[in-house]
């Protein structure tokens, strides 16, 4: 029974790696400029000095690298919240982390801090309004030393209407020029130019993947409840918080990188769990896998719709995400008449 299981996770860990790489090559050849897949290696590895080795180096490839990360990771911060909530309608932005890190940017962009600090600070200052969250989150859900979960959704919830009134305020009385800037961060973008914090966001996806698995076990177990699962042996409190500090650190990331980028973490743990089941230690790398894949193919889509004009990445994940919520939600709801 284990030896055929541990097959079925290897076979949708390929499947799932071979339409990753599927996507990379789309990706890389589609865009303003197309260039045919075939001449791709040629041109990384001896076309130093031209134009198409330029866009590939210095545009599509940072692009791609940034996608997968972002994807990646706002699906492992959504399989973790779902798993710690037993609730498949829960996604990285139900507990308003989403909320205050916008809200941190516009702070800046409005105060004109950007000009004076430099762009960095906008994703300093999204990483510090999402963390400020996390604790808002966390400590006003502890009732009795112990972590009230079903509360923490309801917080989290006021918390980002809180957040977004205090957006439309700023927004009211912000310049033309800084609304701008505001509306465009919020939609989300994978156009970033630092190298730093693409390899950060890189290396922080594949950190938080790797603890999640730390606790496949209490994620399986938390499955059949939090008092079952303590009948297991397991901490749940611990666990619970620990994977709570982890989805919105992972989110958090997300968020002050490339702004709000909804769906992803909603859609794709969803339509994996019905693909490879429940099981976390397969759910884990097949959401991260198709997470990064399904960024990927909306940011190509996102700057060669329209070209040479490029849409918020967050336009065409929300389309897609919600046109396949609704047909998922559908489906399932035929299944159980």
């Amino acid at each position: 029974m284990i030896f055929s299981k541990r097959i079925e996770w290897s076979f949708w860990t390929v499947l799932f790696s071979v339409i990753t790489l599927l996507v990379i090559a789309y990706s890389l050849s589609k865009g303003e400029i197309n260039i045919p897949f075939t001449k791709i290696p040629a041109i990384l590895m001896h076309g130093q000095g031209s134009m198409e080795y330029a866009v590939l180096q210095n545009i599509r490839l940072p692009r791609i690298y940034l996608g997968l990360s972002i994807g990646g990771a706002l699906s492992v911060a959504g399989v973790l919240l779902q798993g710690i909530y037993r609730n498949p309608l829960v996604e990285p932005y139900t507990l308003g982390i989403s909320g205050g890190a916008a809200l941190g940017v516009a702070l800046v962009i409005v105060f004109g801090l950007n000009l004076s600090l430099g762009a960095f600070i906008l994703p300093v200052a999204g990483f510090a309004g999402a963390v400020i969250t996390i604790f808002l989150v966390y400590f006003l859900s502890i009732r009795r030393g112990k972590m009230a979960t079903q509360n923490m959704v309801l917080i989290g919830v006021m918390i980002s209407f809180i957040a977004s009134s205090g957006m439309m305020f700023l927004m009211s009385t912000a310049t033309n020029e800084n609304l701008h800037g505001i509306v465009f961060w919020m939609m989300g973008s994978l156009d970033e130019a630092n190298s730093q914090l693409i390899s950060i966001s890189g290396i922080v996806s594949v950190v938080g993947l790797a603890a999640s698995y730390l606790f496949v076990h209490p994620l399986n177990a938390l499955r059949l409840g939090e008092g079952n699962a303590r009948h297991l042996g397991v901490n749940t409190d611990v666990a619970i918080r620990i994977l709570f500090v982890i989805a919105s650190l992972l989110t958090g990331m997300c968020v002050s990188v490339a702004g709000v980028i909804g769906f992803v973490g909603l859609i794709i743990p969803q339509f994996i769990r019905l693909i490879v089941g429940s099981d976390f230690r397969i759910l884990l790398i097949s959401s991260f896998l198709a997470g990064g894949s399904f960024l990927v193919f909306c940011d190509t889509i996102a700057r060669t719709i329209i070209a040479p004009n490029e849409l918020p990445i967050g336009v065409i994940t929300g389309i897609i995400g919600g046109l396949a919520f609704i047909i998922i939600i559908s489906k399932v709801g035929q299944k159980h008449r």
